[in-house]
């Protein structure tokens, strides 16, 4: 990768009058080692589309683009539009879009069906767009994203620790964390460290496609009540009673008084075929 020039995101705010806005999450990642540890973890071809979502004033943007054959940058703050379209002006294989990611469709921003994501993401969408990327029909093939630390170690966790966020991932892709950064690369500095999530997207989800809503139905009843045994979670959030429940554990070799937290994938789908 050529050398990228840094950014100096206080001045370019500064010189266009504008503040990192708080409601929006704003944190503008600006350490060149953690931009590059990023791009590096996307492992962009020559050949590639990168969607990134939320870039700013383009600090990770122009790595991405360096690598390339285009980037599609999906801005929602109207504000940065003009300072991100000027930092921009050298690379010609990016186009910035102004949107809500949440409210558009991935593949009607991209047409190429192998493409990745990679992205600095404000920490309170970061739940509501790694749904958004894994439930849409064209998924990408690897998505990089920086999300609180914490955050990311809960989405990687094993059997034992799972979540139901850790669940929502990993029956769609591998995860791993490529990197960590520190508060002080970005600005503002938030008040967590942060890292790089990598998910690498299988060819199919771990659960069969007939079986995904009754998955997503099922793990959210079953962490509805966190610290309560599975027969008591599942009773509560399924509307049934507590015998029915501890029978259809009981079918599935499931001990109704574990918890939800130490039930594996493979667990959670014989459990989805049973009550199907």
């Amino acid at each position: 990768m050529k050398e990228i020039p840094p950014l100096n995101v206080f001045a370019v705010l500064k010189r266009h009058g504008l503040r990192a806005d708080k409601s929006l999450g704003q944190n503008f990642l600006q350490d060149p080692f953690a931009l590059e540890a990023i791009a590096s973890a996307a492992e962009i071809k020559a050949t590639d589309t990168v969607l990134e979502i939320g870039p700013g004033l383009g600090s990770l943007t122009r790595y991405l683009a360096a690598s390339a054959k285009q980037v599609v940058a999906v801005e929602l703050d109207i504000d940065l539009l003009a300072p991100l379209r000027a930092v921009l002006a050298p690379y010609p294989n990016v186009r910035v879009v102004h949107g809500d990611i949440l409210k558009l469709s991935p593949q009607k921003l991209i047409t190429e069906k192998d493409y990745l994501v990679a992205a600095n993401i404000p920490y309170y969408i970061t739940s509501a767009v790694i749904r958004h990327l894994l439930e849409s029909d064209q998924k990408p093939r690897r998505i990089v994203l920086t999300v609180q630390k914490e955050v990311a170690e809960r989405i990687c966790a094993k059997s034992g620790d799972m979540s139901l966020l850790a669940l929502s991932v990993q029956i769609y892709g591998l995860p791993q964390i490529a990197a960590r950064i520190p508060a002080n690369a970005f600005f503002p500095e938030p008040k967590v460290d942060s890292a790089v999530l990598c998910v690498d997207i299988y060819p199919s989800p771990l659960i069969k496609a007939e079986f995904l809503g009754s998955f997503f139905r099922l793990i959210k009843a079953g962490f509805s009540q966190k610290r309560k045994t599975l027969r008591n979670s599942l009773s509560s959030g399924l509307h049934i009673t507590t015998t029915a429940s501890e029978e259809l554990l009981k079918k599935a070799n499931i001990d109704p008084m574990r918890r939800a937290e130490t039930l594996s994938i493979e667990e959670w789908q014989t459990l989805c075929e049973i009550i199907k």
